[in-house]
């Protein structure tokens, strides 16, 4: 081998390993399987879910009461604006049914 080759090769495998340290991958030069493509997913489950403490939104019934009189005030500027729901019975498919 000659060297020129030799310090190419040394530059190209020192740049992939700076590379992967910048980036947070795993190096991998000889292609074995390992586990870093589970171990990289969300975990799901139960035990997820007890990490993470309680909602207040869904305990507190002040935070519930304000969000539900910004909904209903919302939806009435929406129906002051024309842009409202239709009422029951007289949506798209009503339409549609009666032609």
């Amino acid at each position: 081998m000659s060297l020129r080759k030799l310090l190419a090769e040394a530059a190209l495998k020192g740049v992939t390993e700076v590379r992967a340290q910048i980036f947070g991958h795993v190096l991998n030069p000889t292609g074995q399987r390992s586990p870093h493509k589970l171990l990289r997913k969300k975990l799901i489950g139960e035990k997820v879910a007890s990490w993470y403490p309680y909602d207040i939104k869904k305990e507190d019934p002040l935070v519930m009461g304000r969000q539900e009189h910004e909904r209903l005030a919302k939806l009435e500027m929406l129906k002051r604006r024309g842009k409202g729901p239709p009422k029951k019975g007289q949506g798209r498919r009503a339409v549609k049914r009666n032609k």
